[in-house]
């Protein structure tokens, strides 16, 4: 009887472990969003929500008073935290006045290259990041160095050279890890670049903002192009060759080269995936709803992406780029914002982004068929696992046991990876509300701090 009892426990814990990956991470993800939202307090008004709806979600993101950015939000604290140093030189950041108005003109110069130009700088860095790869890769791994030294040719004009590439893609992948909660920030890697960026200044082809040092400038390009830039680059490709690898009948219609619909793709994953999840805005003043109701001044609205682009589809997780295709509502109408919004803060790259984006997806297109069968979702914090496969190459078992292979290692690495986010997640959130970086900037305690 009592070794009747030992197997029936031995059998039950090992269905428990078995079964771990399938329900583990998801309730340690619900688990983090409980203790954030402890940490950091109730302050914010979710849009879409119980005040705001969908249909007023696009009226109340352009309206002139949900203009403010970092000052007064509990929530900036956190970034501010993950982008020191310089999230006080942070385009996105930045309040509205004259240092804002100097860095946006910095920066839609720095952006405002030839179609060609963009076009040919694009090939030649993918085409290098791709050499010799082949086999299981993480999408945003391999991306991260093609976008580390386009952003690179953007600003000064020339080849990147190895050591730069190398400065930037460690800088960028501590952003993202820290951002991901799946790794503490490292300080060494942002302060190297920041001096190389300090001593490189007089290279830059371009006018930077004017009234900062030389400190201020460096950190002003670290952050908007060599922080943000690559890092929402990366994410993006890996995004659109993630959901390429998942469907391969959308990636043999890619592949045929309509660039129409592989545009269609491109919207369909950013509306699936949005870069942005939450975006904090700081209201200026009131905000009228109607009927006496009113967001009052210094209200911290969180326009929430996801819940935005997934609203007026039917079957809204489904993949399909054929939401975006010709004869369909313009894309004006859809709840489809994946650069934000054009009267609030949009992305400055919302032109360049989607062209360079293009000849990337098509340059990897062109060389390997792509296979997966990890996990895709919005936050991506497995970095996207793919298998290259040359076109020229057989598909066999082979093939089939590195897909099963690939799906058992993304299981349990998520259930190892959604405990580290949870422990560093809340240790962050921790410090950063007690460090106070915004909070301490705008009071006058500190001008510019790091961690």
């Amino acid at each position: 009887m009592l070794t009747a009892v030992w197997v029936a426990l031995w059998v039950a814990a090992a269905i428990v472990v078995i079964s771990l990956p399938r329900w583990l991470p998801g309730r340690v993800v619900a688990l983090r969003g409980w203790v954030f939202t402890r940490i950091n307090g109730e302050e914010s008004i979710a849009v879409p929500g119980e005040l705001v709806g969908v249909d007023r979600f696009r009226e109340v993101y352009s309206h002139p008073a949900a203009s403010g950015r970092s000052e007064g939000a509990v929530l900036s604290d956190l970034f501010w935290y993950w982008l020191s140093p310089g999230p006080e030189l942070h385009q996105e950041h930045l309040e509205a006045g004259e240092r804002y108005d100097a860095v946006a003109l910095a920066t839609r110069r720095i952006l405002s290259q030839p179609r060609e130009q963009v076009e040919e700088l694009t090939r030649r860095c993918v085409g290098r990041a791709l050499e010799g790869r082949r086999g299981v890769v993480r999408l945003r791994d391999l991306m991260m160095p093609a976008w580390a030294e386009f952003a690179y040719g953007l600003v000064f004009g020339e080849p990147c050279p190895p050591h730069a590439r190398d400065l930037i893609v460690g800088n960028a992948d501590d952003v993202v890890t820290a951002l991901k909660c799946c790794g503490l920030r490292h300080m060494d890697r942002r302060d190297r670049l920041t001096a190389y960026l300090v001593e490189s200044l007089p290279r830059v082809k371009h006018g930077l903002p004017a009234g900062l040092t030389a400190r201020e400038r460096a950190l002003y390009l670290q952050g908007a192009f060599f922080n943000t830039a690559v890092v929402q680059m990366s994410e993006a490709t890996a995004h659109v060759l993630m959901a390429l690898a998942q469907h391969p009948d959308v990636q043999d219609r890619a592949r045929a080269g309509d660039d129409r619909f592989l545009d269609q793709v491109i919207a369909e994953t950013l509306r699936l995936y949005p870069l942005f999840g939450i975006a904090h805005r700081v209201t200026k003043g009131d905000i009228p709803l109607g009927e006496g109701v009113a967001i009052p001044a210094g209200s911290v609205l969180c326009f929430d992406y996801p819940a935005f682009h997934r609203a007026g589809f039917p079957d809204p997780e489904r993949f399909d780029p054929g939401r975006f295709a010709p004869g369909h509502a313009p894309v004006r109408e859809l709840n489809h914002i994946p650069f934000g919004m054009p009267a609030n803060r949009p992305c400055p790259a919302w032109r360049l982004a989607p062209l360079a984006m293009r000849v990337a997806v098509r340059e990897v297109l062109r060389s390997y068929e792509l296979d997966s069968t990890a996990a895709h979702t919005r936050s991506l914090p497995n970095r996207g696992p793919c298998l290259l496969t040359p076109p020229a190459a057989r598909r066999g078992a082979g093939r089939r046991l590195t897909l099963l292979s690939m799906r058992l290692r993304d299981g349990w690495e998520d259930v190892w990876r959604s405990l580290v986010q949870l422990v560093l997640g809340t240790y962050m959130v921790w410090d950063a509300r007690r460090l106070r970086l915004c909070e301490r900037h705008f009071s006058g305690e500190a001008h510019s701090e790091s961690t």
